[in-house]
C-alpha cells in the first residue's frame, strides 16, 4: 500500500476557498434599516397569532403597521373596513379580543367585558341563595346591553358586536371604569362608570366625543336592555310571583307588566325601569327622562319540575337623542337587594318597586309596619319579632273585636222579638223591614254596628299580605323549625306532587288553618244565634257551615308554598283572636245588663235621622204602590 504524505497545494486551496465564503458572507450581511423591517415583521406576526386565538377572523395590529401585513392580513383588514367603516380601527386594536376587565367594591363583585363594554357578570357579595351559592343578578350570558345606531355611509351597527378599550381610574374614593369604543384615538363612544364605596348604585354614562360625522341623525338610535333573571330562592313558583318589570314614567307614576306568560307596554317620559327577581333587583335611571320606552316580560317557567334556572326575560327599548350630533346621557345603575330601607334612602321613589299596595294599604306599610318591624327586629331575632308585632296589632284592633261581639249579643237578645214580627206580618215583607229596623233603631243592635267595625280591619289585613313578601329582612332568617321566614317551612318532604298543595308539608300553614277554623267555629255559631227564624235559614245555615270547613282548606293548600312568616303572621293572629272572644264573652259582656239597657233604650223616644226619615218614606211609598197595583 502507498503511504499518504502531506500535500501543501491541497491545504492551500482550502484556506482560499474559506477565505472567499467569509468574504461573500460580509458584503451581504442586512443593514440595520433591515433588521429594524425585519424585528417588526416578527411582532407584527406574533400579535397576529395571539389575537387568531381568540378570534379567528379579525387580524389585530396597530394602524402604523398596516405597511408590514401580509397579503392576506390586508385582506382580512379590508374586510373589517367594509363591514364597521369607521370602527374598524377598534378592531385593530390590542383590546379587540374576548376579555374582561374585574373590579371589585365592599359590595359588589363586577366584570366588564372588552366586546359590548358592558357588564358580563354581577355578583352580590354579602348574599348567597337557597342552595348557598353565591347570588349573581348577571352571570353567563343572560343579560345583554346594546346600543344600536346607524353610519353615515349606511351602516347598521351594534355596540354588543364591537370591541371596547377598558381603563380604570380613580376619582377620590370611587372607582372609574371607561370602556371606549374607538373610531380614532381621539374620537369615541365611551360608556363611563363610576363606583362608590358601600353602594349598590353607580354612575354610568354614555357619550361620544367626535362621531357627530359619524351617526346618522336622521335614524333613530336605541338602548337595548335585556335579561332572563335567575332563580334564587327555594319556590320558582313563589319567587315568580314576585318578580316583575316595573317602570317609571310621566313625572312620577309607575306600573307593571303583570304575570302572564307575555305582558308587553309603551309609555313616554320614562325615568326608571327595575327587572326586580323578589328580593333582588336591577334598575337603570335617568337623570333626565326617555323620551318614551318599550317594554316586555315573558314568563320562563311553564313547568316547574323542568324550568328550575330562570324566573322571567325583560326586555326594554329606549331611545337616545343626539345633541349637537353626539350621544350624552347621564344615568345610574343598581345592582342590589330589594330592600325598602336601601331603595328609599335614595329619594328617586324607588319604594315603589316593592309591591307595598295602593292607597291605604300602602301608607299602612311604609308608615307603621315598616318602621315597627325594623324597630322590633334590631332588639330581637325576627322571629320573635313578628309574634311581638302580631300582639301588638290584635291589641289596638281589639276594640273592634268588642264592637262586633257587643252588636251580636245585642241582636242575640232581641232575637225573640225579630222572630215575632216576622210572625205577626209574614205576609208582608214591606211591614217586616220597617218594623225591624224599628226596633234595632230603638235598642241600638242595627247590624251595621258590627260590620263598620270589621271594615276597619280590612286595610290592616291586605297591608300585611303585602308585607311579609316584601320583607328583605325576615330573608333566610330561621324560627324554630323554619329555616327561612321568607320562603316555606318543611317538616317532610313527599316522594310525589300533589295538585295545588306542592311536593312537601308545611307546619305553619297547618296552624294556621287549625286555628282559622276554631275562630270560624266561634264567630259563625255566634252569628247564627243572631239570625232570625224564617224560611230558608237552614241553607243559610249550611253555608255558613261549609265556609267553616273551605276556608281553612283553602288556606292549607294557598299558604304551604308561601312565605312561613306570613303563615306565622295568621297562626299568632287567629289565636290572639280566639283569647280576645274567649276573655270578651266571659269577662267583659253581661248579656243581663246589655238587656237592661235595651229595655231603658226603647223605652226613650227615639228622634229620627234624615236618613232614617228619608227611608221610612221610600218603603212607605213603595208599599202603597204595590197595593195599588193589586187594585
Amino acid at each position: 500500500m502507498e503511504e499518504k504524505k502531506f500535500d501543501l497545494n491541497s491545504i492551500i486551496g482550502f484556506v482560499l476557498i474559506f477565505g472567499i465564503l467569509l468574504f461573500m458572507l460580509w458584503q451581504n450581511q442586512p443593514t440595520p434599516e433591515e433588521l429594524a423591517a425585519e424585528e417588526l415583521a416578527k411582532k407584527v406576526q406574533v400579535a397576529a397569532e395571539k389575537n387568531a386565538e381568540v378570534k379567528k377572523d379579525t387580524f389585530v395590529t396597530n394602524a402604523e403597521d398596516y405597511s408590514n401585513t401580509t397579503a392576506s392580513d390586508s385582506l382580512k383588514l379590508e374586510a373589517l373596513k367594509n363591514k364597521l367603516g369607521a370602527f374598524a380601527y377598534a378592531s385593530t386594536l390590542p383590546s379587540a379580543k374576548d376579555h374582561e376587565t374585574l373590579v371589585e367594591t365592599d359590595l359588589l363583585e363586577l366584570k366588564f367585558s372588552n366586546k359590548g363594554g358592558y357588564l358580563s357578570e354581577v355578583k352580590l357579595k354579602k348574599f348567597v341563595n337557597s342552595d348557598s351559592v353565591p347570588i349573581y343578578i348577571i352571570k353567563d350570558g343572560n343579560a345583554a346591553f346594546n346600543i344600536s345606531f346607524s353610519t353615515t355611509d349606511n351602516r347598521n351597527l351594534n355596540t354588543q358586536d364591537l370591541y371596547f378599550e377598558p381603563t380604570i381610574t380613580k376619582n377620590g374614593e370611587n372607582t372609574v371604569v371607561s370602556m371606549k369604543l374607538k373610531v380614532s384615538e381621539n374620537k369615541f363612544l365611551e360608556y363611563r362608570y363610576e363606583l362608590k364605596p358601600n353602594d349598590y348604585m353607580f354612575g354610568f354614562h354614555v357619550r361620544s366625543q367626535g362621531l357627530s360625522d359619524v351617526f346618522n341623525s336622521s335614524q333613530e338610535i336605541n338602548l337595548d336592555w335585556k335579561i332572563k333573571t335567575y332563580r334564587h330562592a327555594q319556590s320558582i313558583s313563589y319567587e315568580n310571583r314576585y318578580t316583575e318589570l316595573i317602570f317609571e314614567y310621566e313625572g312620577g307614576k309607575d306600573d307593571y307588566l303583570g304575570q302572564g306568560s307575555f305582558k308587553d307596554d309603551t309609555k313616554k317620559d320614562i325615568t326608571w325601569i327595575a327587572n326586580k327577581q323578589h328580593f333582588f333587583t336591577s334598575i337603570l335611571l335617568a337623570d333626565q327622562p326617555f323620551k318614551s320606552g318599550y317594554f316586555s316580560s315573558k314568563n320562563l317557567v311553564e313547568d316547574e319540575d323542568i324550568d328550575t334556572l330562570f324566573t322571567k326575560a325583560f326586555a326594554s327599548r329606549l331611545p337616545l337623542a343626539l345633541e349637537g350630533g353626539e350621544l350624552n346621557k347621564s344615568m345610574d345603575l343598581y345592582y342590589g337587594p330589594s330592600d325598602y330601607k336601601i331603595l328609599n334612602a335614595y329619594d328617586r321613589n324607588l319604594d315603589e318597586v316593592l309591591p307595598l299596595g295602593w292607597g291605604i294599604f300602602g301608607w299602612i306599610n311604609r308608615y307603621l309596619f315598616i318602621p315597627l318591624f325594623g324597630f322590633l327586629g334590631s332588639y330581637m331575632s325576627y322571629g320573635i319579632a313578628i309574634v311581638v308585632m302580631t300582639i301588638l296589632i290584635k291589641l289596638c284592633l281589639s276594640f273592634v273585636q268588642y264592637k262586633q261581639f257587643l252588636s251580636q249579643a245585642k241582636l242575640k237578645i232581641i232575637k225573640p222579638e225579630l222572630d215575632a214580627i216576622r210572625e205577626k206580618y209574614k205576609d208582608n215583607k214591606m211591614k217586616i223591614q220597617q218594623e225591624t229596623m224599628a226596633l234595632q233603631s230603638r235598642a241600638g243592635a242595627s247590624p251595621l254596628a258590627g260590620c263598620i267595625p270589621a271594615l276597619i280591619q280590612l286595610p290592616v289585613f291586605y297591608a300585611l299580605f303585602q308585607f311579609f313578601p316584601s320583607a328583605f329582612d325576615i330573608r333566610q332568617k330561621s324560627f324554630l323549625w323554619a329555616d327561612d321566614l321568607s320562603s316555606y317551612d318543611t317538616i317532610l318532604d313527599l316522594p310525589f306532587k300533589i295538585p295545588f298543595y306542592g311536593d312537601h308539608v308545611s307546619l305553619f300553614p297547618i296552624l294556621a288553618s287549625i286555628a282559622i277554623f276554631f275562630y270560624m267555629k266561634m264567630t259563625t255559631g255566634q252569628q247564627m244565634a243572631t239570625q232570625p227564624t224564617q224560611e230558608g235559614m237552614p241553607d243559610m245555615a249550611k253555608m255558613m257551615k261549609y265556609m267553616i270547613y273551605f276556608s281553612p282548606i283553602m288556606m292549607l293548600f294557598f299558604f304551604n308554598n308561601y312565605a312561613s312568616g306570613l303563615s306565622l303572621y295568621y297562626f299568632i293572629s287567629n289565636l290572639i283572636s280566639i283569647g280576645i272572644m274567649i276573655f270578651i264573652k266571659n269577662f267583659v259582656l253581661d248579656e243581663e245588663k246589655i238587656h237592661a239597657q235595651i229595655q231603658v233604650n226603647k223605652a226613650k223616644p227615639k228622634k229620627e235621622s234624615k236618613f232614617q226619615k228619608k227611608m221610612k218614606e221610600m218603603m212607605e211609598q213603595a208599599e202603597e204602590q204595590k197595593k195599588q197595583g193589586k187594585r
